[in-house]
């Protein structure tokens, strides 16, 4: 099966220090370096360096992170047919805060991302339409994710939506989503349940398996995730690894999923590679530099099969 990501394209600024600052405070950093990323470049990447036929959607701005942006994506097999440079904006733009222990702050600017509109869906759909499995994230306009969402449903489609950043959604858009991602602060925010405990969680995923969700695939950190289905709450346990940065690990995850997925995987098989790939990319700086191959997954797998 063919895939497919719709979503953001930025560049990534991380700086890395000890500890955050606290509010009005300056702290000196240990690193400094920019990366590809925004989390539909970064499934994107993830995808093609595992070997899946990939199809990049999206916008990048006319300077040049752009231009570095679709050398990138090209290096790492993704195709660029559906990546569009808009004029006189920038590309978009992710300042990134990593500490001592792997953990980060984001802040995102969506220039170029935020341009990402219906038409541009229906200007690129004669491709689109010819991919099966579609990854969506919501760092671009909902009003676009919720109509190509529809539309690639109503095409026989699969769909995965990570939802992050977090955000409420529409009640509408979840009948059309086949596998929804979140991580635990994710599925409060569209829940309103205070995830503290197992029971919480599976409370949680089955209120969006009422609003329509095919299926929840909650992530749980280095503890792997959660299948919630109307008859299922199974964990499946994470990898253990040396996490140095955790910037992607979801995006990965993500890929992993619907790599996972589209060569024929049940959802627990697949729900595993994910949590390999997720696990992997968390063991070197940077998004899409982290990202693993297919070989060193399946060397993880095996390495730490239970």
């Amino acid at each position: 099966m063919k895939t497919c990501v719709i979503g953001s394209l930025n560049m990534d600024l991380v700086a890395v220090a000890d500890r955050f600052p606290k509010p009005g405070e300056t702290v000196i950093g240990e690193d400094f370096a920019t990366y590809p990323g925004g989390k539909g470049g970064n499934q994107a990447v993830a995808l093609g360096r595992l070997g899946a036929d990939v199809l990049m959607v999206g916008k990048i701005g006319s300077d040049l992170f752009g231009q570095q942006y679709l050398h990138n994506l090209r290096a790492n097999g993704v195709s660029t047919d559906g990546v569009k440079i808009q004029e006189g904006v920038s590309t978009g733009i992710a300042v990134i805060e990593v500490d001592s222990t792997g953990e980060n702050h984001i802040v995102v600017v969506p220039e170029a991302n935020g341009m990402v509109d219906r038409a541009f869906i229906d200007e690129h759909w004669d491709i689109i339409k010819n991919r099966d499995i579609f990854l969506f994230q919501l760092e671009i306009p909902l009003d676009t994710v919720f109509y190509a969402v529809k539309k690639l449903k109503e095409a026989g489609k699969t769909i995965i939506l990570d939802p992050a950043p977090a955000g409420e959604l529409p009640d509408e858009i979840y009948k059309h989503i086949d596998y929804i991602t979140p991580n635990e602060s994710e599925i409060e925010v569209l829940t309103g349940i205070k995830i503290d405990e197992g029971s919480a969680l599976k409370k949680a995923g089955r209120r969006l398996i009422e609003k329509g969700v095919k299926c929840v695939v909650a992530k749980v950190g280095s503890k792997g995730a959660y299948l919630i289905s109307r008859n299922d709450f199974i964990h499946v346990p994470g990898f253990s690894v040396k996490a140095v940065d955790t910037t992607a690990a979801g995006d990965s995850f993500n890929a992993g999923l619907a790599f996972a997925l589209a060569r024929g995987d049940d959802i627990l098989e697949s729900i595993r590679f994910a949590n390999a790939v997720g696990a992997i990319s968390t063991t070197a700086k940077g998004a899409q530099s982290a990202m693993p191959s297919l070989n060193e997954v399946e060397r993880l797998i095996i390495q730490q099969t239970r």
